[in-house]
C-alpha cells in the first residue's frame, strides 16, 4: 500500500498533460456522512450535456491533489475520452477530510445501527452525488490501487444499489497471512515501521527519513536491535498500528476480523481483481478476493487478470518491461484499453459486449495472454514434484536412497547452513535505499546471495523442453534447526542461459518466479504458536498464490532456502518467546539448519505443471 499521492494514480497513472482543459468542470464538495463528518470530495463532471454520464468513484487515504481538467484527461485518457464523471475523495481523517482516520477500518457489527465504517461512508457518498450532481445516468463503479482497491471491497460489503462495477486493482485481503504487513505469521518489518509512520504521524504523509537516518536502511533496522527498542528509541508520537503489531503478534480476533474472509460471502456487483505477478505488497490479496468470491459467483460477475507487473504497474508506463525483464509487448496499455474500459463501460454505460474469460493472465517466459475458464486451471495440469538432492542438484527424479528414522544419528542425508541474527540475509543488493529500489526488488537478480553460506541452493539440469507452470505452487520442506523457532524462505527462480543470444547481458539472470516465508512457530497453527522441538526433523508446508510461467528450454530451475530475508522481514530470534515483538537481544542466537533430502524425508517443490510441459 505504498503512497500514490494523487488518487488517480489508484486508477491509472499520469502519463502527460496536454489535452483541451475544458472537457471537465472540476467542484470541490465536502460531503456530509451519517454522523456528520464531512469527507473532502473533488467531483469532475463531463462538460458536453447531451449525454448522462456514470460516477467512477475513487476513494484514498493519500491525498486528492490538485488536479485540473487537462491533468485528469491525461491520467486517464482510456476512460475520459468516453465520458464519465470523475470523483476522487480524501477518506475520513485524511487530508481535507473531517474525522478521525483508522487504518484499515474493521467493518462494523451490522446489528449496530449507529456504526459507521469505509462501506457506510461509500453509501453516503453516493447517496449524495445521485441527488446532489445532475446528469448521471444513475450508475456507479468503484476502482482503486491498494489501499484504494481495499476501499473498493469495503463499498462491495453493503452495496448501494447504484454501484454497478468494482475494480480492485491488487487489494490487501488479509494483513496477517499473505499481505502487507506479515506473511505466514512474520512480519514484514520495513515495510510495516515504514507505513505506519507514513501513515499516522500526521494527517497527511510523513517521510519515515526523519527517524531512519542511515543511507543503508538494512544498517539501520539491524542496529535497531530487538523489536522492543522501537517505541522506546523511535515512536516520539503514538502509532496505533505499531501497537496493533505489538499487542496482537499471533492470528487472533483482531486480524481475523479485519480480513476478508468472513465478509466476502456473496458477489453483490460485478467485479474485476487485478493482480500482478511481481506485487511487491499485495498479491495475496487479490488472488483470495477472487477465491473468496468465486464461491458465490452464480451469476459470472467475478474475473481475474493477474499481469507482469509490479504493485500497481498496470497504471505506469507501457508495462513491456519490469527492471530488466522484458515482456514483449505493451501490457498495461492492453490491460487499460482492452480490459478495464470495456468492463466499465459494459457495466456503467451498457456499451459493448463483455468478453472476458473466468481468468485472464499472462504467461511470463512464454509472455502471451491465456484465457482460463477457471483458476486455478483445472484441466490439463499434473502436480509434479520436484525434488531436492546432493551436490545442488534438483529433479523430478524420487530420491534413492533410504534414511534413518532418528535424524540424530545424522544418517539422513541433509544440506545445513548457520542462521545467524547478527547477520541476515538481505532481501535485495545492499544498500537498500529508503526511497529507491522497493518497487522492482521481486525481479532482481538472486545471484547477489546464492553463494552466501547461510543460503542453500539445488539447480535443475538444462531443460530440454519448456515446462509450463501454471496455478498454485506449493514447497515441502523437511528440516531441522538446534533452535527453538526458525524462518524458512523458499525461492523458486528461473535461471537464464548463460549465453542468452536475447540480450547477452542477461546471461545467467536468476529470476525469482515465487518467493515467500513461513514462521516456524506456526507450522501446526496460527492462533497458537509452539516451540519447534531442536534436531528434530519437523515438515513444513509453504504455499504460494498463483503463478502462471513458461521455463523455456535451455533454462534451469533453481530453489533457494534460507532463514532470512532482511529487513523486510524482521530477525526471528531463533529461541522460542511468547511474543517477538517484546524479545530481548540476549534471545537473538545463531542456530544451525538442516534441510533433509532423502527418500524419507524428501524436501520438494510442488509444480502444477501444464500437460504440453515435458522436463
Amino acid at each position: 500500500m505504498r503512497i500514490f499521492r494523487i488518487a488517480l494514480l489508484c486508477l491509472v497513472a499520469a502519463t502527460a498533460v496536454g489535452a483541451a482543459d475544458s472537457l471537465y468542470t472540476r467542484t470541490d464538495e465536502m460531503i456530509p456522512m451519517r454522523d456528520g463528518v464531512r469527507l473532502y470530495t473533488q467531483v469532475f463532471e463531463p462538460t458536453r450535456s447531451t449525454e448522462k454520464f456514470p460516477f467512477l468513484l475513487i476513494r484514498t487515504p493519500y491525498g486528492t491533489g490538485n488536479l485540473d481538467s487537462a491533468k485528469l484527461v491525461a491520467s486517464l485518457p482510456e476512460l475520459a475520452a468516453d465520458g464519465y464523471i470523475f470523483v476522487m475523495q480524501d477518506i475520513r481523517g485524511r487530508f481535507k477530510s473531517d474525522g478521525q482516520f483508522v487504518m484499515l477500518r474493521q467493518p462494523r457489527d451490522p446489528k449496530d445501527k449507529s456504526a459507521i465504517d469505509e462501506s457506510t461512508d461509500t453509501y453516503d457518498t453516493i447517496e449524495w452525488l445521485l441527488k446532489h450532481v445532475p446528469n448521471n445516468n444513475g450508475r456507479v463503479g468503484m476502482a482503486g490501487t491498494s489501499y484504494g482497491a481495499w476501499l473498493t471491497v469495503m463499498g462491495m460489503l453493503d452495496p448501494h444499489p447504484a454501484l454497478h462495477a468494482c475494480v480492485p486493482q491488487a487489494s490487501p485481503a488479509d494483513m496477517w497471512i499473505g499481505d502487507d504487513f506479515h506473511h505466514n505469521g512474520a512480519f514484514r518489518l520495513s515495510y510495516g515501521f515504514e507505513y505506519a509512520y507514513r501513515m499516522e504521524s500526521s494527517k497527511e504523509i510523513s517521510d519515515p527519513a526523519a527517524v531512519i537516518d542511515r543511507y543503508d536502511v538494512y544498517d539501520w533496522y539491524l542496529k535497531l536491535g530487538p523489536l522492543s527498542n522501537v517505541k522506546e528509541k523511535y515512536l516520539r508520537t503514538q502509532l496505533p498500528t505499531w501497537n496493533d503489531f505489538v499487542n496482537h503478534p499471533d492470528y487472533d480476533a483482531f486480524w481475523k476480523r479485519q480480513g476478508f474472509a468472513p465478509w466476502l460471502n456473496r458477489v453483490t456487483v460485478p467485479t474485476l481483481n487485478v493482480a500482478g505477478w511481481w506485487d511487491q505488497e499485495d498479491f495475496y490479496g487479490p488472488i483470495k478476493i477472487y477465491e473468496l468470491l468465486e464461491q458465490h459467483d452464480s451469476a459470472n460477475q467475478n474475473f481475474l487478470v493477474v499481469g507482469p507487473w509490479n504493485h500497481g504497474g498496470w497504471s505506469r508506463s507501457d508495462g513491456r518491461k519490469l527492471g530488466r525483464i522484458d515482456f514483449g509487448s505493451a501490457t498495461s496499455e492492453y490491460y487499460r484499453a482492452k480490459i478495464l474500459a470495456p468492463f466499465l463501460a459494459f457495466n456503467l454505460k451498457g456499451k459493448g459486449r463483455l468478453d472476458l474469460p473466468e481468468a485472464l493472465t499472462f504467461r511470463t517466459g512464454l509472455n502471451e495472454w491465456v484465457r482460463h475458464d477457471a483458476w486455478p486451471p483445472k484441466r490439463n495440469v499434473t502436480a509434479r514434484k520436484l525434488y531436492f538432492h546432493e551436490s545442488g542438484k534438483l529433479s523430478f527424479e524420487e530420491p534413492r536412497e533410504s534414511a534413518d528414522q532418528d535424524a540424530s544419528k545424522d544418517k539422513a542425508a541433509f544440506d545445513s547452513y548457520i542462521s545467524d541474527p547478527a547477520n541476515p540475509v538481505p532481501y535485495r543488493q545492499r544498500p537498500i535505499e529508503l526511497n529507491s529500489g522497493w518497487t522492482q526488488w521481486l525481479v532482481e537478480d538472486q545471484r547477489f546471495v546464492d553463494h552466501r553460506p547461510d543460503v542453500l541452493s539445488w539447480v535443475s539440469d538444462t531443460l530440454d523442453n519448456d515446462l509450463t507452470v501454471s496455478g498454485k505452487i506449493s514447497a515441502a520442506l523437511f528440516a531441522s534447526t538446534t533452535g527453538t523457532d526458525s524462518d524458512w524462505i523458499v525461492k523458486l527462480i528461473d535461471v537464464y542461459p548463460e549465453k542468452y543470444v536475447a540480450d547477452p547481458k542477461m546471461g545467467g539472470y536468476e529470476l525469482m518466479i515465487a518467493g515467500d516465508v513461513l514462521r516456524g512457530r506456526y507450522r501446526n497453527s496460527f492462533e497458537k504458536p509452539s516451540p519447534i522441538v531442536p534436531d528434530s526433523v519437523t515438515h513444513y508446508q509453504i504455499g504460494f498464490p498463483a503463478n502462471d510461467h513458461v521455463f523455456l528450454k535451455g533454462h534451469r530451475i533453481m530453489v533457494q532456502v534460507q532463514s532470512t530475508w532482511f529487513p523486510v522481514i524482521d530477525r526471528n530470534p531463533q529461541h522460542f518467546v511468547p511474543n517477538i515483538f517484546l524479545a530481548h537481544q540476549d534471545d537473538y542466537r545463531k542456530a544451525t539448519q538442516r534441510v533433509y533430502r532423502s527418500k524419507q524425508f524428501a524436501s520438494h517443490v510442488l509444480l502444477p505443471v501444464e500437460s504440453s510441459g515435458k522436463p
